[in-house]
């Protein structure tokens, strides 16, 4: 396998500061890995062996409740980490990553995140920053599904999805990776049958235009509308 180029992290802020003997101290001690969409980065509960860098692609978090039901907890977009349980204080992955694209990965031994975050101070400032704003997310999660209406519930995840990885185009701001509409459920909590009524009834007042695993939100202040419509109210 060729070497990896300190290239690859160089101008991530989770490196910031790191002197070019350091950066090819930590590249060289990753592995690069190709994961086909659909594949599984890691399953849920298994053994925490490695945590792993994004490069290229997009990856959904997805979180399976003890009935069965998979929630997608986030998606994951390139510079982030993921698999880093250790951070977390467990030893095992509290959900699984899975390729919403094809994705290329840079994998570590765990072992080696309690070094890299006491020998590099930007590395572990970043990496728990990470777990506290994803901690942070989570709570918000858990509000908005015991407190808001679907139509909000929905409307806040794609306004979350295009600020993280809108892309503008003629038909709007599109989510730059394929979703679909199931997807969008669980991310909401609830049926594909409820997100497609909405989609549709939203696409036909031009708030959103969507296709096969392609959706793009036209008017994002009317749909910042519809998730706030009830803040203040209760």
């Amino acid at each position: 396998m060729s070497r990896l180029d300190r290239s690859l992290i160089s101008g991530l802020p989770l490196f910031q500061g790191l002197t070019a003997d350091n950066l090819d101290r930590v590249v060289g001690k990753a592995r690069s890995q190709r994961v086909p969409k659909g594949q599984a980065i890691f399953e849920q509960d298994a053994e925490a062996h490695a945590f792993f860098l994004l490069l290229d692609g997009h990856v959904r978090v997805v979180k399976s409740t003890p009935e069965g039901q998979d929630v997608i907890v986030r998606y994951i977009s390139p510079g982030e980490l993921i698999g880093i349980a250790r951070a977390l204080g467990r030893t095992t992955y509290p959900a699984s990553a899975v390729a919403a694209v094809d994705c290329i990965v840079l994998a570590w031994p765990s072992a080696l995140w309690s070094e890299f975050a006491a020998t590099f101070p930007a590395f572990g400032a970043h990496t728990y920053k990470t777990v506290g704003s994803r901690l942070q997310d989570a709570h918000t999660l858990v509000v908005e599904m015991s407190t808001e209406q679907v139509d909000q519930r929905v409307a806040h995840a794609l306004l979350k999805l295009i600020a993280q990885s809108g892309k503008k185009t003629d038909d709007g701001v599109l989510i730059d990776f394929p979703i679909s509409r199931q997807d969008i459920a669980e991310m909401t909590g609830t049926t594909l049958h409820t997100v497609s009524r909405l989609m549709t009834a939203w696409e036909e007042k031009g708030l959103v235009r969507s296709g096969r695993q392609k959706v793009a939100v036209t008017d994002p202040r009317r749909l910042r509308q519809i998730a706030e419509a009830h803040a203040g109210k209760e």
